[in-house]
């Protein structure tokens, strides 16, 4: 089951590697364990629902703790600490558009605050309840997550908004597709979400950011469903599909979306780069974006965070190996990690990481595998 009050499955545990665990009290001084609130702690200081009583909503105490914080940092503490300063007052589970429609007016009849739900991955605050005299209904589109078409021609894929990255990605490769987009929150945050967020991905690059690759949809509002179909793009007029990227829900709550696939590609390769230091990086980073090149992945890492990235690997006898070889290249305090990646035919991936290593070479760079 996932994690109730931090990220992850609550049945896999991922201990702190001991270097990591020096690294940390080195860089902010040693800590104490803090006792964590226990589930029923919490669930036990869930006020009573102000919501009447409808079908397709919760009530349950541990149901609304689940739904009341995302993963922030903040929202961690809360949860941590067992302080958490309000709840959802009943949490929705529809399966179809129409009992989303029904679970709108019913919000509208009883002056309801509603919150759309995704994976609850928000670092924002997106799905947190605030204190208030109203009612807060918090509606899960878990239970609508169905890929509803895929048309092979034009590779549309149109899917219900509660399916997660995971299973979109199993459904495409299935037919030999892939959309490519892979948020940090993928394994759990909906294809909903990140239209509702304008969602980036670590492949965005080659694939395209979100808006490129959502073609459609359908939205339910208070004041009626709206269809967005997947129309060829126009110079003419405003593009509807604005309306709901980037919207955070604020307009209504997104229940299909289509997607552009592409086919899965021949061969995907990516590579490892270390520079002396943040100046020549950054250097390397905007030559290879201005070649053009058909990468997918361009991600560099500052000097902290590079050193961050080795020390939590664990792994300390092959890191310490790979950082006295680097140090000998002339690559040792504040160094910055680069990876490089590319997805297409075996020939387009031999071409752009010859272009992509040579441009680092220049800029002092040491390719390690």
């Amino acid at each position: 089951m996932k994690r109730w009050n931090g990220w992850g499955d609550d049945t896999i545990d991922y201990p702190l590697p001991p270097a990591a665990a020096r690294f940390l009290e080195a860089q902010v001084g040693p800590g104490s364990p803090p006792r964590d609130a226990s589930l029923e702690e919490v669930v036990a200081s869930v006020p009573p629902s102000r919501l009447p009583a409808h079908p397709l909503v919760s009530t349950d105490a541990a149901t609304r703790v689940r739904h009341a914080r995302g993963h922030s940092l903040p929202d961690w503490i809360a949860l941590r600490s067992g302080r958490i300063a309000a709840f959802p007052d009943g949490v929705a589970f529809p399966s179809t558009a129409e009992e989303v429609r029904s679970l709108l007016r019913y919000a509208a009849s009883c002056g309801a605050r509603v919150i759309p739900y995704g994976g609850g991955t928000s670092v924002v605050g997106h799905i947190n309840p605030l204190p208030g005299e109203a009612p807060v209904l918090t509606i899960d589109l878990a239970r609508m997550n169905r890929l509803r078409s895929f048309d092979e021609a034009s590779r549309l894929a149109t899917f219900e908004a509660g399916v997660t990255g995971p299973d979109l990605e199993a459904q495409l490769r299935a037919r030999g597709c892939t959309l490519g987009h892979y948020p940090q929150s993928f394994e759990y945050s909906t294809l909903g979400g990140w239209v509702a967020t304008r969602s980036s991905g670590q492949q965005s690059l080659g694939y395209g950011r979100i808006e490129r690759l959502f073609a459609g949809g359908h939205l339910e509002t208070p004041a009626g469903p709206l269809d967005l179909p997947p129309f060829p793009a126009s110079a003419a007029g405003p593009d509807l599909r604005e309306l709901v990227l980037g919207s955070e829900g604020r307009l209504g709550i997104l229940t299909e979306a289509t997607v552009r696939a592409t086919g899965v590609p021949e061969r995907e390769d990516f590579r490892g780069v270390f520079f002396p230091d943040w100046e020549r990086a950054r250097g390397a980073v905007r030559e290879i974006l201005q070649a053009r090149l058909p990468l997918t992945m361009v991600r560099l890492s500052t000097p902290a965070e590079t050193a961050t990235t080795l020390v939590l690997a664990g792994h300390e006898r092959l890191i310490g190996t790979l950082e006295r070889l680097l140090a000998i290249r002339g690559v040792g305090e504040g160094k910055c990690m680069l990876i490089l990646g590319c997805a297409a035919r075996e020939a387009l991936v031999k071409v752009a990481r010859h272009e992509a290593l040579g441009i680092a070479r220049k800029h002092g760079g040491v390719h390690v595998g």
